[in-house]
């Protein structure tokens, strides 16, 4: 069964096709950036042969891409388009949707619904699967919600202190995202540590980044809300601020509602706090090196959020047994590693400081004999997508 996974961002598109009778084989992989702009960038591997193309294309829209990705999938990777049993996507957000669906035309409309709280996801996922079952109308599409993992959180921690029958009314409420990564997390660190009675912190952190409390396998409590926008702070998003803020900008300082609303989803967080240095964390930290004050404030900002959470989710759980960092910051910078776990010893948070410094995928960085554990993990969300689409497409 060959299953092809792909991740479609607002401009990019990246896939994996995956020989799930072979051991999760990844047959081939690839993908498609700066798609919409004048020129865009192509580039695919083939695994079974070794053969790559890295090569400047135009791709005035994802169908342009998603038309290259196909043309070179049948160039040694397989031979027909019948050979793919599914198309599987990471898809975000859906109103009063969630799980693995194969995404019918109902479906598209329940993410349709959703496009306000998930502007920069949803849009571009529609648009794409869309192309997608023009270009293979006899492939099943299946979505896998990055809600799903959160389902099973408790009233206290999903409802939010507005009037009870707004919430019902207009299916609000905190769903969570990240769902495949943290899945991912939780399960390799059980695995580890074989055990499945666990208390975990779980770190997504990359350019959008949650934390999630993991209690025996289940998401108790997370970072998002009904949106994106909240939690700890990510590249250009806010994450937590106060709300009346908004109303102070527009009633009192003279901004329009569209203007704040674009501040906040793409022009705040990190690239906010840093004075508009960058958006991305390596660019943050060489010039805070070099002295940038803002920049060391918004990288304290950040590592402080994380930290705060860290010990509400301990407490919330009533402990702590490890604490697992992924995605691209989560995995890569181990200044906010640092940062974030400093001065919580009471916990039982014990880093050691040389291997935090030189840290792979797979290792624990805690101090030998440390009551609570600290993994940095490769996440591998397109696996997690590929197995629930199998497991869709076998029922």
């Amino acid at each position: 069964m060959n299953i092809l996974i792909c991740n479609v961002g607002s401009t990019s598109l990246k896939y994996q096709l995956f020989d799930m009778d072979d051991g999760e084989k990844v047959l081939c992989a690839g993908g498609a950036e700066r798609v919409g702009a004048e020129k865009s960038l192509f580039y695919h591997r083939n695994h079974l042969t070794g053969d790559a193309v890295n090569q400047e294309a135009v791709f005035p829209s994802h169908r342009e891409a998603i038309c290259a990705m196909l043309e070179q999938l049948l160039c040694g990777c397989i031979e027909s388009l019948s050979e793919i049993s599914c198309v599987g996507f990471k898809v975000v957000h859906a109103k009063g949707v969630t799980g693995v669906q194969y995404l019918t035309e109902e479906v598209l409309r329940a993410m349709a619904d959703f496009n306000s709280v998930a502007p920069a996801h949803n849009p571009p996922y529609i648009a794409a699967i869309r192309q997608f079952k023009n270009l293979m109308p006899d492939t099943p599409m299946i979505g896998s919600f990055e809600t799903a993992f959160h389902a099973n959180m408790p009233p206290e921690a999903y409802l939010y202190s507005i009037p009870l029958e707004l919430s019902k009314k207009h299916a609000i409420r905190r769903y969570g995202f990240h769902g495949a990564s943290l899945e991912y997390l939780s399960t390799w660190t059980a695995e580890k540590m074989g055990r499945k009675d666990l208390k975990l912190v779980c770190c997504h952190l990359g350019g959008s980044g949650s934390l999630c409390a993991v209690k025996d396998g289940v998401s108790i409590d997370t970072t998002m809300g009904m949106g994106l926008q909240c939690g700890v702070l990510q590249n250009n998003r806010i994450g937590d601020i106060d709300p009346y803020i908004i109303f102070h900008l527009v009633e009192e300082c003279g901004m329009e509602l569209s203007e704040v609303k674009t501040m906040l989803q793409s022009k705040s967080g990190l690239y906010g706090l840093s004075g508009g240095v960058s958006n991305d964390l390596r660019d943050i930290q060489e010039a805070a090196k070099n002295g940038n004050e803002d920049c060391q404030n918004a990288i304290k900002a950040y590592a402080y959020g994380i930290k705060k959470y860290i010990g509400a989710y301990a407490a919330a759980m009533g402990g702590l047994d490890a604490i697992v960092f992924g995605g691209g910051i989560g995995r890569k910078s181990d200044t906010v590693r640092a940062m974030s776990l400093d001065s919580l010893e009471f916990l039982g948070v014990n880093l050691n400081a040389e291997k935090n410094a030189n840290a792979e995928g797979g290792d624990d960085i805690s101090v030998d004999g440390s009551p609570v554990r600290i993994f940095v993990v490769d996440t591998n969300e397109e696996i997690v997508v590929a197995r629930k689409a199998k497991m869709l497409l076998e029922q």
